[in-house]
């Protein structure tokens, strides 16, 4: 009887590769360490050379897409538009993550993940710090922290309408016409006023 390799090249990235594959397909519940080394190829023990148990691999899944949507936040930042052109663009690229990587964003905002790693609330910090400096300077003297509040009351919006499309409730046309009201609403609230210093 054959044993299969302990060692995989890159075998990391094979591994969170193939757990992403399985997120989307059958749920968080559905990966342990043991399957994924089957679908990698290399015996059951392989994986715990780079993750301790199976929630050091959710910790990794839930870092990695921190990386990627902020990634793609700092792309749509690039564009050279104007403001409100450019919010609609941020708002839109998380959307779209949000719904084609449901799974993924579910468990990138699951509290045992932040809690547990230090490396996801970091990854999570950055992200927020990249909405953040997409409002334009920030106003020491503000006592409200509305940067802060618009920021959250971004992602939380965005959110509830990647899932309400995600689920099937509405069509992504319908999303996508949320989206720009939403944006509308939040640009032009007394709130919005007091976060967004960029025009």
């Amino acid at each position: 009887m054959t044993t299969r390799p302990f060692h995989h090249g890159n075998l990391r990235a094979v591994l969170l590769e193939e757990a992403e594959s399985v997120i989307r397909q059958d749920g968080v519940d559905g990966l342990s360490l043991r399957d994924l080394a089957r679908r990698a190829g290399v015996s059951h023990g392989a994986p715990r050379s780079h993750f301790a148990d199976r929630q050091a691999l959710l910790d990794a899944l839930a870092e990695r897409g921190f990386v990627r949507l902020t990634t793609r936040i700092e792309r749509a930042l690039a564009h050279d538009e104007p403001a409100r052109a450019q919010f609609d663009r941020i708002a839109r690229t998380y959307v779209d993550f949000a719904v084609d990587d449901a799974a993924l964003m579910e468990l990138m905002f699951a509290t045992k993940g932040s809690a547990a790693a230090p490396a996801v609330g970091q990854a999570a910090a950055r992200l927020f710090a990249v909405l953040d400096a997409s409002l334009g300077p920030a106003d020491p003297a503000d006592p409200t922290r509305a940067r802060g509040r618009f920021t959250l009351l971004f992602a939380a919006t965005m959110q509830g309408i990647a899932a309400l499309v995600a689920s099937g409730r509405v069509p992504r046309a319908t999303g996508d016409t949320l989206v720009t009201d939403a944006m509308e609403s939040m640009l032009t609230s007394e709130l919005g006023g007091r976060a967004v210093t960029r025009r």
